[in-house]
């Protein structure tokens, strides 16, 4: 696939930067600060991964960084423009927002694509050739005259992403993306998000299947009760939450002196030939001196998965600062 998009950004010029942004609801009990001086930044050929449990704040961030909520707080600049401010600002956007939404079910993908380029300010000639590319490029080729509702799930949910790109945004918002697709289907749109980044697009990137966010996801932001709690890369991230779990697998059972050794290291054995601790490396080492003269066949330490990492920071209790535990 080679999507064309808008021209190359400066590298110095960051797509998004979101910076501060606070949101107040008024609630049964009272006022709610869903969003909590969240900062978002992505560069070009970026993909961030923007994570968090249900109402934790993610929906109405998006929606400042679109324009369709305005900040009680902060500030959002697409390409320097900010989109309460100028429409333009707001081109600059492509959305495939809630699956295949935008779609209109009873018109072909080249009269969808059609209409939805007129619509973002493209004259009709161009709007239809670009789309007929889109189509070609997303292996849509032979549905071009076919009704939208007759193609299947993954197949709508390539034209979205086509409608999405129609304008060569820079910045491109994705929604569960890959949500409702089959195995076959969800490892192509995957494989097409970084294709996307790999060409310069930066792409927002929402999700609750976090397997596709570490896949695809050159950073990721986990948000909390309208906090931003954790920043990085994923491997990065996962590394610094991993339990250091230890795994020995031994030659022989141990006998009955190392036995007692690991006793008063805390650590149990109820496997004869394996050993699982806990710890850091100190404790490791502590543990390897004390099997001796035992023949260790095997040594694993265990990594930890993004949705394990996930999964304790959302059940941490927020730190006093309310700043985000950034990993660089």
């Amino acid at each position: 696939m080679n999507i064309m998009l808008s021209p190359v950004v400066s590298s110095s010029t960051p797509v998004l930067q979101a910076t501060g942004l606070r949101k107040r609801y008024v609630g049964k009990q009272g006022p709610v600060e869903a969003v909590r001086g969240v900062s978002l930044q992505i560069d070009a050929g970026e993909v961030l991964a923007f994570l968090g449990p249900n109402g934790a704040g993610k929906t109405t961030t998006v929606k400042m960084i679109c324009g369709l909520v305005l900040p009680d707080e902060g500030e959002v600049r697409i390409l320097g423009e900010n989109p309460m401010q100028s429409s333009r600002a707001l081109r600059h956007v492509g959305a495939v927002l809630e699956g295949n939404r935008n779609l209109y079910w009873h018109l072909t993908p080249i009269e969808n694509l059609e209409y939805y380029g007129m619509i973002r300010g493209l004259p009709r000639r161009e709007a239809r050739q670009r789309g007929w590319e889109l189509l070609a490029q997303l292996g849509l080729g032979d549905k071009v005259r076919e009704k939208t509702q007759s193609l299947s799930r993954g197949m709508q949910q390539k034209l979205a992403l086509a409608m999405a790109l129609i304008h060569r945004p820079p910045l491109l918002l994705l929604d569960e993306p890959t949500l409702g697709l089959d195995v076959e289907s969800a490892i192509a749109m995957k494989r097409m998000v970084r294709e996307l980044a790999r060409a310069g697009q930066a792409v927002l990137l929402t999700t609750h299947q976090l397997d596709v966010a570490e896949e695809v996801a050159d950073r990721v932001a986990i948000i909390r009760r309208g906090e931003l709690v954790a920043e990085g890369p994923p491997a990065a991230l996962t590394a610094r939450f991993a339990a250091g779990t230890y795994v020995l697998e031994l030659a022989q059972p141990l006998d009955a002196v190392i036995a007692r050794r690991l006793e008063e290291l805390g650590v149990a054995h109820p496997e004869p030939r394996k050993l699982t601790l806990r710890g850091d490396a100190q404790l490791f080492w502590q543990v390897m001196e004390a099997i001796r003269p035992a023949e260790v066949v095997a040594v694993q330490r265990d990594r930890a998965t993004l949705t394990e990492t996930f999964l304790q920071l959302i059940k941490e209790e927020s730190d006093a600062s309310g700043t985000a535990a950034a990993v660089r």
